[in-house]
């Protein structure tokens, strides 16, 4: 029988990273080589695919995620679909990769997030707070005959933190800098950066969800094409409208997000159908066309970065890579240059790396350290009171 203390001993690992975030718009799976651990962890990229779900499937992941649809059945029905979906991408991205399925060490598997609490309820005669993420992880472990670390969020929360965001850990081990600040801005459904500091330790580190992304742009686009159009592709559409500082200043009024001081999460708890019907409104009532309302909540995206980085880092920080499905969104990347004028702002494939496997890679290296018994989350990020080891592990 495989131990733990067996598999941390290896030198390198090959492991799958798997995520599938807040857009909702499929299964990322990377394979990489890991080699060592904590500071010394190198990774190697060996392999990537992004399997989108099938419409239907995504709408109604969309409405569980409300938090107001769906009994225990479906809860269920849809981990078990989604568990059975995360076996095809990590096979997939083994045959991408031409690496046969024995040969994987480990496999990371972030879930699906169908709800996330950080702040307290009351329920019953106690108050509760927490995440739900789905994507049955024994599937993997049966398919694969490894390893395999899943559920990583809860572990943070229990220790007080917010459970977000887990990717800063990864960047403080890939990409601090001895020579000058950095930061990287991820965007997904929800933005959400991490802040370098030059020769930075692990509680120098400062990483926030910056606020709404791709989540409020896509249902914005999906909306309006009734259903042709998943996204803005390009940034095409923002590019064919106008800045409605009318609207603009009227969304950053109405959102006390933005002042949170770190460490801070947000979803579609605060940024999801109902904050979109609300931009739809507030858009008709300014008479604004679509592409203006579009090319608004594409500005606003990247204001709520600005903010981020002008309240909470301790110097504006000289380079800013960006990742996530954003990244390609070049109305979005122009508003990130024009509202950071100090700071040089690339994206990851600038720098000789994958925009798009980011957030995968990430939970190969948070399964690697799980395994490995390191913690792997910073405090400074999440708020938790004490560095946890996150991860539920499958042998």
């Amino acid at each position: 029988m495989r131990s733990v203390a067996g598999l941390a001993s290896k030198k390198q690992k090959l492991v799958i990273g798997l995520m599938s975030g807040t857009s909702c718009d499929g299964i990322d799976a990377s394979l990489v080589r890991i080699t060592g651990s904590g500071l010394a962890t190198s990774v190697e990229p060996l392999g990537f695919v992004s399997i989108p779900y099938e419409q239907s499937f995504r709408e109604r992941l969309l409405l569980l995620a409300q938090g107001k649809s769906g009994g225990s059945e479906e809860l269920l029905m849809a981990s078990l679909h989604l568990g059975g979906l995360f076996v095809t991408a990590a096979r997939q991205v083994c045959d991408r990769s031409d690496i046969a399925y024995d040969r994987i060490d480990l496999i990371g598997s972030h879930g699906h997030t169908l709800y996330h609490m950080p702040q307290e309820r009351e329920y019953f005669d106690s108050k509760v707070r927490g995440t739900l993420q789905v994507g049955e992880a024994s599937f993997l472990a049966e398919a694969f005959d490894c390893a395999v670390v899943s559920d990583f969020r809860v572990r943070d929360m229990a220790a007080g933190g917010q459970g977000a965001p887990l990717v800063s850990y990864s960047d403080f081990l890939l990409f601090r800098d001895s020579e000058k600040d950095v930061a990287l801005l991820n965007l997904g459904g929800i933005g959400n950066i991490t802040i370098l500091a030059r020769n930075c330790t692990e509680e120098d580190v400062v990483a926030f969800d910056t606020g709404p992304a791709n989540m409020v742009l896509d249902a914005l686009v999906l909306r309006h094409s009734k259903g042709r159009s998943r996204f803005d592709e390009g940034g095409l559409m923002a590019s064919r409208g106008s800045i409605s500082y009318p609207l603009l200043f009227w969304m950053e009024d109405m959102d006390d997000y933005l002042t949170i001081p770190p460490p801070k999460t947000t979803g579609r708890e605060r940024y999801g159908l109902p904050y979109v019907e609300m931009l739809e409104k507030k858009g008709e009532e300014l008479s604004l066309s679509f592409h203006d309302l579009l090319a608004t909540a594409t500005e606003y995206t990247a204001l709520c970065v600005a903010r981020g980085v002008e309240r909470f880092a301790k110097d504006i920080p000289g380079l800013l890579l960006v990742s996530g499905g954003g990244s390609h969104n070049m109305s979005l990347l122009g508003s990130l240059r024009r509202l950071l004028p100090e700071t040089e702002v690339l994206t990851q494939e600038e720098v000789g790396s994958d925009s798009d496997s980011k957030e995968a890679v990430a939970f190969a290296i948070l399964a690697n350290e799980a395994v490995c018994g390191n913690t792997n989350t910073l405090i400074g990020a999440t708020g938790a009171s004490h560095p946890v080891v996150m991860g539920k592990i499958l042998l």
